[in-house]
């Protein structure tokens, strides 16, 4: 496992292996090296690099501080590098002050964290070269609404969330598209997080008739939920929202429990074989590492179809079906990802699979 420690160790190794024969693509890693987010780092480092080094390619690592207006720097330093494609970006702020550098220079980014549709919608008005591999604001509430009008509208929904700022935005946009589509909760509620107990929030949802809700709150107030509805015999079932993917304690979740979420790549077949790879070499496929590996695979076969094809770069990652340990990737034309990468999930009791699929 790479450790905070050893990215920048790391990241000088594998970029004098690169720069020793200076061959393939030059692709440029931005991600931070130290401070709060040096773990993040790491990951990015740690599967960009990888696949890098695999592909023959060359490596120029880039320090981001996610500072304001220290994206002008992040971007002098990729163009004196004279790399051709750029990934990582963990923050907004660096890609505000870069974007318009790269663009001069033209130097695509893929961003692997940043979701801010204003930003993505500043980039198409200027022209800036900016990909997106992370969701874009509005598809985590997305799919749970596609999922929820597909496989609930005919039974009697709950809605209730925790009274943050993303708990309470998220299960809005829930209920908006629900009066759209003529469907109207059975139940909603504000519950107060952070509780040992709340029987009697599940009792409600039994006097309401509801048997599905949606819980817009972390995993531990829905694990305390599905633990109490169970001891009530109260049979509901139970989705909730990206938040679920934190870890499993101190409550555990129930088995059964069901997410739309991003994914843990390693645990499905697409990223499988990638992750035993990485685990081999003392790599854990955690976080950002499986998309970022994606990220530098998508870079370098990109740059090289450009090439064979005389195409411009940015024409080529626009509309090309490139084969990850994320799935298959393609971008749209408003250089966002083609398939929302949220995705239905199941609680087994260790680990969220699609529901149906084998157990690893």
């Amino acid at each position: 496992m790479i450790n905070l420690r050893g990215i920048a160790a790391f990241l000088v190794l594998l970029g004098a292996a690169a720069q020793g024969h200076a061959a393939g693509v030059t692709i440029g890693i931005v991600a931070p090296q130290n401070g709060p987010l040096a773990l993040l780092g790491s990951q990015i480092a740690a599967g960009a690099g990888f696949e890098i080094q695999q592909s023959g390619n060359t490596l120029v690592a880039v320090n981001e501080t996610c500072e304001d207006n220290s994206g002008a720097a992040v971007a002098d330093a990729l163009v004196n590098a004279k790399v051709q494609i750029a990934i990582g970006f963990l923050c907004s702020e660096t890609l505000e002050g870069a974007l318009p550098k790269l663009k001069d220079a033209g130097i695509p980014a893929i961003t692997v964290s940043v979701r801010s549709r204003i930003l993505m919608e500043d980039a198409l008005k200027n022209g800036w070269p900016l990909f997106r591999l992370a969701p874009a604001d509005g598809t985590e509430a997305a799919k749970i609404i596609e999922v929820i009008l597909k496989d609930w509208a005919a039974d009697p929904i709950a809605l209730i969330e925790d009274g943050t700022i993303h708990g309470r935005e998220l299960t809005e946009a829930v209920r908006n598209a629900l009066e759209q589509n003529g469907l109207k909760p059975v139940f909603t509620d504000t519950y107060r997080p952070g509780q040992e107990q709340q029987i009697a929030l599940v009792r409600r949802l039994k006097r309401a008739g509801a048997t599905r809700v949606f819980i817009g709150g972390d995993r531990n107030d829905v694990a305390v939920i599905a633990r109490d509805a169970k001891a009530e015999n109260i049979p509901l079932s139970i989705l909730g929202g990206d938040a679920m993917r934190a870890a499993d304690q101190p409550l555990p979740l129930n088995a059964g429990v069901r997410a739309v979420a991003l994914p843990e790549y390693a645990l499905l077949q697409e990223g499988a074989a990638a992750a035993e790879t990485l685990r081999a070499k003392g790599i854990e496929p955690e976080g950002y590492v499986l998309p970022s590996l994606a990220a530098a695979r998508i870079a370098g076969q990109a740059v090289e179809a450009a090439a064979q094809a005389g195409k411009p770069l940015q024409e080529t990652l626009l509309g090309t079906t490139f084969q990850t340990p994320v799935g298959a990737v393609t971008f749209n034309g408003t250089h966002e990802l083609s398939q929302n990468p949220y995705r239905l999930l199941e609680w087994r009791g260790n680990g969220f699979f699609p529901p149906g699929a084998p157990t690893q």
